[in-house]
């Protein structure tokens, strides 16, 4: 049970229904090159190697390595699961939540590479020997998944919680039923509050009861607990997709230096859906008396949030390729920050039911808008390469980027300069470095056939939790392998396949909000672990001319 007169130390985070949070802002900035499938099946290793359209986005320099134009399209199919399952807060296992485990697959198609570069021959033996222009389409991030998790629970419930915050907020029922109670207040509790999951009590307008809970009153204080079991589903729909439109301007200097720049032009699109489901197992556990002395029973409830964002940006990166002989070959390559402009919209809805449908409620919020600029942080590339004459390549890249550089901004001369203030400090607190290793490795055991492997490491950026507390940094990890052919003329093609292992989520779809005299919780809230890995296949058609 939860006692009213309790006072909650409790963490909320994202009130506002227009907040940022400091994860928009490494969504908005982390990167997983794709390219094409012969970059893919060796790894995304090519900094120091070039020669493909698929590695120009990671070193401008690459395009000068071809002394041929060429044309390239790379269609590809991504097929990710994700898997769940509740948490057990006790040291034995036994689930009290979420218990079943579901699997997820959601499969996608794209082109993630796409691209066209000339080359004009200045027909010198040394100095600036060829000049290459082109115009290459690489996807750079992509998300498409489902997730879905459900079980039975005994203890707590998603309007409890609600109703807790809304209590330890000091929210007023008066203000959360007004009409322009949006323009106030947290859109969750308005919705909430409107759409029946959550009711004030006792005649307090600043007290707060979920749909499923009842309420005791033992003489010397209230108490409110679950009135049942409930069985509860959590949803999630994610789709998205950032690409790089890339200008490309490369030179090759006596076939020694090669230098290159690309003008980077970013557009990302993203959705993300999410619900909450309850729903009572027997409705006359749930017994609600209203004041005219009719009695309610609750059957159902169902939370929604929606959001859809766009965003376009423009950056600068330069790179270099210098092969001293003996089959060595090294580059490097910087990229500037990406100056973002972002807009979004955001919805939330809610309804609840009851035995008697008379009662049922439902409400909506207004649609949310926002646009604000964003800051995407530096990044730097190294690589090292060798040819073992026309059998072999190994490649080995790192990149580094610092993401404790993430910055919100305000547009304008007066407008809320410093509104992204707060935020900004917590992602320099909160975010470092994050350290890509790229290995691959290409033998032709034939003139027309290429046989290839690749391998990802990433760490994560993260340093401390929300509430400043030291993490150990986990990291993703990916592995590729691939065919190429090519042709006598000049038709070419390239097979990748890459597995990204699978990595772990947890989440809470809300927050535990039962505590002890001393504050220690006395039951706990959902966590659910989501397991998700994923498979991309890459098929490259191309062109030399």
């Amino acid at each position: 049970m939860k006692k009213i007169t309790l006072i909650m130390a409790f963490a909320f985070a994202a009130l506002a229904a227009d907040a940022q949070t400091i994860y928009d802002a490494l969504l908005f900035s982390e990167r997983d090159y794709q390219g094409s499938a012969r970059t893919m099946a060796m790894g995304d290793a090519f900094t120091a190697l070039g020669g493909d359209l698929g590695s120009i986005n990671l070193n401008p320099a690459g395009s000068a390595v071809a002394k041929y134009a060429q044309f390239s399209i790379t269609p590809a199919l991504t097929i990710s699961s994700n898997t769940t399952q509740g948490v057990s807060p006790y040291s034995d296992g036994t689930l009290p939540y979420f218990e079943k485990t579901y699997k997820n697959t959601a499969t996608s198609f794209g082109i993630p590479n796409i691209g066209l570069t000339f080359n004009w021959n200045t027909n010198r033996k040394s100095g600036l020997k060829n000049v290459t222009f082109g115009f290459v389409v690489n996807q750079v991030n992509d998300w498409h998944e489902d997730v879905y998790a459900a079980g039975r629970n005994s203890t707590t419930s998603y309007m409890g919680a609600m109703a807790t915050e809304a209590t330890d907020l000091g929210l007023s029922g008066t203000y959360l039923n007004m009409n322009d109670a949006y323009d106030y207040d947290p859109w969750k509790y308005v919705v909430g509050y409107q759409s029946g999951m959550i009711s004030t009590f006792g005649g307090y307008d600043d007290q707060f009861v979920g749909a499923s809970e009842l309420i005791f009153d033992n003489g010397e204080q209230t108490e409110i607990a679950l009135g049942g079991p409930l069985d509860q589903t959590y949803g999630r729909r994610v789709r998205g997709k950032k690409s790089d439109y890339v200008f490309n301007l490369g030179f090759n200097i006596s076939d020694f230096i090669y230098f290159g720049a690309n003008l980077g032009i970013t557009a990302m699109g993203y959705s993300y859906d999410e619900y909450f489901k309850e729903v009572a197992v027997d409705p006359s556990d749930f017994v609600i008396d209203l004041d005219n002395g009719e009695r309610l029973y609750f059957n159902s409830m169902k939370y929604k949030y929606s959001y859809e964002m766009e965003s376009s940006g423009v950056y600068g990166k330069f790179g270099i390729i210098i092969t001293p002989g003996l089959g060595l070959r090294f580059g490097a390559a910087i990229q500037t920050p990406t100056a973002t402009k972002i807009s979004e919209e955001w919805r939330m809805s809610g309804e609840t039911t009851y035995t008697d449908k008379d009662y049922n409620g439902y409400a909506q919020s207004p649609e949310g808008e926002d646009m604000y600029a964003f800051s995407e942080p530096w990044r730097f590339n190294l690589g090292a390469a060798y040819t073992l004459g026309k059998l072999a390549v190994f490649s080995v890249d790192y990149e580094m980027c610092d993401y404790s550089a993430m910055k919100f901004k305000r547009n304008g001369f007066d407008d809320g300069r410093d509104y992204f203030d707060d935020l900004n400090t917590d992602i320099a607190k909160t975010f470092g470095k994050s350290h890509m290793l790229r290995a691959g490795v290409e033998v032709k055991p034939f003139d027309r056939l290429a046989i290839r492997a690749g391998y990802g490491l990433t760490t994560s950026p993260e340093m401390f939790d929300t509430f400043g507390n030291s993490i150990k940094a986990p990291q993703s990890q990916n592995a590729s392998f691939g065919l190429g052919f090519i042709s006598r003329k000049s038709f070419f093609a390239d097979l990748a396949c890459r597995y990204a292992f699978a990595t772990d989520e947890y989440f809470m779809p809300y927050s535990d909000y039962m505590f002890d005299a001393d504050g220690n919780v006395t039951e706990f809230a959902p966590e659910i672990l989501n397991r998700k890995d994923a498979w991309k296949v890459l098929l490259t058609l191309g062109w030399r001319f």
